[in-house]
């Protein structure tokens, strides 16, 4: 008997790419066939996103262009998008499997077959409501990834915040955390497997718990496996405490660099959006991290066209951004998604929809700002030494052979590569900084 092939495609955020890989993993240790391209796979697994309008697009674009390339192939739509909307999924011709949230980790569900003329897709999507245990998962441990050097994590799932505008309660339900015993064992199992960075990863990974444990207890019992680093991913603002701030401060191991959304940039639509914090608790928080953490590189999420944003919400917006000591800034428009409160709001007119040519405006604004704010941050670096875990290379450029990688504040760092170097990817070494070329790469020379 031939033995089954499965790929995957992974749309959207960290913990999705985490999840696909445990899929991968376990549906391997049954005896499938890690194919190297979804053009072949006999099972193709798409993990959707439903963050925005577009990113459902995107997906149901890609499925189609899978099911058009392969279409022998069955197609297994799983995650967000499969919970939120499955029977919009489910009119795509072709699909044969949708998975929901907790559904996607079953591997049984992989063999399905719809034969005969009117065969449809089988749909799995049980409700998220009483969801109460995190379901681990991380990289590739069976075939770790060719050429990465970094793993993802999963330490929590889920979110209890409940902004106006936030889909994730009804896609993944309300925040819950991996046992710490489970992800220091799977931390361990990375390392063994070569990795030498591991990513934490969740929806709100700052708001972890397990009995007593809290999120900085387990980034103290994570600095001692035997890792080269450990990166945070996004923290919300007013879980950002001292304690947190004095952690990463003392460790030489885990990364200055995480995500600090903003989402909105005046008090007035924090409120609205329902957020946690205002502008003052917000930028106190952050003055916290770059003056305590050494070179700290902090980036930004920022919504722009929030329903009742009015050109001084904009304006003032901007000024406040403008004068924050941030890395880089992540724009969006904002989506109204089905099923939130934001959602409700438009529909009864209580707040009114931002023209889309206002908010393209808009965006285009905050994207220029935010190149200059990466700029900003890069140069700063100009004359210093920077500790590069490098990633990729040795390819060609401008007729030079180079290498390159991150630094810990996740900036990118390129060199020219000597042959007589060999093999650099996994490997870590100080960069003198030079300059910065297109891109915002930053260049500099290697100190031995």
């Amino acid at each position: 008997m031939k033995q089954k092939s499965v790929a995957a495609v992974t749309l959207g955020c960290k913990v999705n790419y985490a999840e696909t890989s445990a899929i991968l993993d376990a549906l391997v240790s049954e005896g499938w066939l890690l194919g190297q391209s979804e053009d072949v796979a006999d099972l193709v697994i798409v993990h959707t996103c439903a963050v925005t309008g577009q990113a459902e697009k995107k997906t149901r674009q890609q499925i189609r262009k899978i099911i058009r390339k392969n279409p022998a192939c069955r197609v297994a739509v799983i995650g967000c998008y499969a919970q939120l909307d499955p029977l919009r999924l489910a009119e795509i011709d072709g699909v044969s499997l949708i998975l929901g949230t907790t559904d996607k980790f079953d591997c049984s569900h992989y063999s399905y077959e719809p034969c005969g003329e009117q065969a449809f897709p089988l749909v799995m999507v049980s409700s998220v409501k009483d969801l109460n245990v995190a379901i681990p998962a991380n990289s590739l441990l069976s075939q770790p990834e060719q050429g990465r050097t970094r793993a993802f994590l999963k330490i929590q799932d889920g979110c209890s915040y409940g902004c106006a505008y936030c889909t994730i309660p009804l896609a993944r339900g309300r925040s819950r955390s991996v046992p710490v015993e489970t992800l220091i064992e799977s931390a361990n199992n990375i390392a063994e497997a070569g990795y030498r960075e591991i990513v934490l990863t969740g929806i709100n990974i700052a708001d972890y718990r397990d009995g007593d444990i809290r999120f900085s207890d387990l980034l103290k019992r994570l600095d001692k496996v035997d890792v080269s680093r450990i990166r945070i991913g996004s923290v919300e603002p007013d879980l950002l405490d001292d304690e947190l701030v004095e952690t990463v401060a003392a460790s030489n191991k885990i990364m200055p660099h995480f995500h600090l959304p903003l989402q909105g940039g005046t008090d007035r639509i924090l409120r609205a959006m329902g957020r946690h914090y205002d502008t003052g608790r917000y930028r106190e928080r952050l003055m916290k991290a770059v003056s305590s953490i050494s070179g700290c590189g902090i980036g930004a999420d920022v919504m722009i066209g929030y329903p009742g944003e009015s050109d001084s919400d904009f304006e003032e917006m901007y000024s406040f951004i403008e004068d924050l000591p941030a890395a880089y800034l992540h724009v969006f428009t904002c989506s109204v998604r089905p099923g939130t409160q934001l959602y409700r709001q438009v529909a009864d007119r209580t707040l009114a929809r931002v023209h889309p040519d206002m908010a393209a405006s808009r965006y285009d604004r905050l994207v220029a700002l935010g190149s200059r704010i990466e700029r900003r941050f890069a140069e700063s670096f100009i004359g210093s030494t920077l500790r590069v875990l490098f990633e990729e290379g040795p390819h060609v450029e401008e007729g030079v052979l180079r290498w390159s990688g991150y630094s810990g504040n996740y900036l990118r760092v390129g060199i020219e590569a000597d042959l007589k170097l060999g093999e650099m990817r996994g490997s870590e070494h100080d960069v003198f900084i030079e300059g910065i070329g297109d891109g915002l790469q930053l260049h500099g020379r290697l100190l031995f």
